[in-house]
């Protein structure tokens, strides 16, 4: 992420932008911040968390949301793509082209080295700002840890922090749940053995 050398925007000024932009950017209080691509991994994680998701709500009335979703939070007015959304019940959008949801119940970002920090500290805190937002879902791409919050109150939210990879993410917001093994399907990590290479024949046979 890297904040770009433009004047200070008004929201409205953001949103005519992206409009026309090819590439994605945040928005922070005035300070738009240019978005870089995920690796494989990242990839592969988002992708089998949006597919589990999906289908165990498709015949109920929520919608999955991937990283083209822009997501609003207030105080002072913020917008941002988490790598997964999902809001249950009426969504609601900013405006006619429903670009911008303003009501997601769960949020999921799956971490890399340059988003972690970020992604734990004032973003999580921008999306508190967000009334209906219920749990927010941490997955690291390097090991298989995941770090879940859910909320108690404005001012209170509970971790539970999955490492085991027989573990469940229960998700209960949605009624949905999620296994490590599900999250991490086909994904190599830190701390899995490797697959040991196989004997070469010997010369003499």
């Amino acid at each position: 992420m890297t904040a770009q050398p433009h004047d200070l925007m008004t929201p409205e000024e953001y949103v005519a932008f992206e409009e026309t932009s090819e590439d994605k950017y945040e928005y922070y209080g005035g300070v738009i911040v240019a978005l870089a691509g995920g690796n494989r991994i990242h990839s592969i994680i988002c992708s089998n968390v949006n597919a589990s998701l999906h289908r165990q709500v498709r015949e109920r009335r929520c919608e999955v949301h991937t990283s083209d979703m822009k997501i609003r939070a207030e105080r002072p007015r913020k917008y941002m793509y988490p790598d997964v959304a999902v809001v249950c019940g009426e969504a609601r959008f900013e405006d006619a082209s429903q670009r911008v949801l303003l009501n997601p119940i769960v949020i999921i970002e799956v971490l890399s080295e340059s988003t972690e920090k970020h992604d734990r500290g004032k973003k999580f805190q921008y999306y508190r700002s967000i009334q209906a937002f219920q749990e927010y879902v941490l997955i690291d791409q390097d090991i298989k840890h995941i770090d879940h919050y859910k909320r108690q109150s404005d001012n209170l939210w509970t971790l539970t922090s999955l490492d085991d990879e027989n573990a469940v993410l229960h998700l209960s917001s949605i009624n949905c749940t999620i296994t490590m093994n599900e999250i991490y399907e086909k994904v190599f990590v830190s701390g899995e053995p490797e697959v040991p290479e196989p004997d070469s024949p010997s010369e003499d046979g």
